[in-house]
């Protein structure tokens, strides 16, 4: 329930935010945004902004909404070894040493994420800890590494915003033909009210959002395949394997919202469409392939 609340509450604060420069720049600048012009600047300053406020608060959200601690100076020899295994491999990779941390949760999981390259989370969960073997953590801790250094956060992020432009564009317009509809249908020429309209746009917001969202997801799947098989070039294709084997049995994953995109281990959906990750058995016959 609070990652839940923490999430609303944040983008309830992007979204006002972002209301409020909007509104001054259509004031100062005499944009309208009735007009098809205006209604893209207005969809794209929400659907590019919102993005990437979320990506910069991405690392600071993390650490609050799993309770991530990072590792100042190792306490014992397992954080050592955690922090000496992604220093290690974040030299392979030629990015900067990430912040490293750990939450508390029973499942085998871990994330990513950070705006920039060089000063990026890697957070491992204290059940991959103590329920794997050291090298198949270490293919995880590579895995989110790889996520890291193909840039996949920044990238997620601008997908993402084009997407939010676009559902936020076309929910307008949509609405607005239906506004239009009524309104020669209606003798008095009413058409629909303001609050009917919002309620119209915000249904629609739903639906193309919900649509948008599988070419979000299909993007998501295809930068695993990515990220495993950088994990497999940095520790080897069989310390790969073997990890994702053990994510097979292991317990569900906790982790939500859009922390999920850039965990090791994915929720298995309704439809292989609406999934971040693929299914671990396409993961680990693609690793087989290389």
């Amino acid at each position: 329930m609070k990652r839940v609340l923490l999430f609303l509450a944040t983008n309830l604060a992007v979204i006002l935010v972002l209301s409020i420069v909007l509104n001054l720049l259509s004031g100062l600048l005499g944009i309208n945004v009735q007009g098809q012009g205006g209604l893209l600047l207005f969809a794209a300053v929400f659907g590019f902004g919102g993005s990437f406020i979320s990506l910069l608060m991405s690392k600071w959200m993390a650490k609050r909404a799993y309770g991530v601690q990072v590792i100042e100076q190792p306490r014992n020899e397992m954080e050592h070894w955690l922090v000496s295994t992604v220093q290690r491999q974040a030299q392979q990779a030629g990015i900067g040493m990430p912040e490293v941390g750990i939450y508390d949760a029973p499942d085998m999981n871990a994330f990513a994420t950070g705006a920039k390259r060089n000063e990026a989370l890697v957070a491992v969960s204290s059940g991959l800890l103590y329920s794997m073997g050291r090298d198949e953590a270490e293919a995880v801790l590579a895995h989110e590494i790889s996520h890291v250094a193909n840039g996949d956060m920044v990238t997620l992020t601008l997908i993402q915003g084009v997407v939010n432009t676009f559902v936020i564009f076309f929910a307008r317009i949509v609405a607005s033909i239906i506004s239009n509809f009524f309104r020669s249908n209606d003798e008095e020429g009413g058409g629909l009210g303001p609050f009917a309209y919002m309620g119209v746009v915000f249904v629609l917001e739903m639906v193309f959002g919900i649509l948008a969202s599988l070419i979000v997801m299909w993007f998501s799947r295809q930068r695993e395949f990515r990220a495993d098989a950088g994990s497999a070039k940095l520790v080897g294709r069989d310390k790969m394997i073997a990890a994702l084997e053990r994510l097979r049995h292991g317990a569900e994953p906790q982790l939500e919202g859009s922390m999920m995109a850039f965990g090791i281990n994915g929720k298995r959906g309704m439809s292989e469409l609406f999934m971040s990750h693929p299914p671990l058995e396409q993961r680990i016959a693609a690793l087989r392939q290389l």
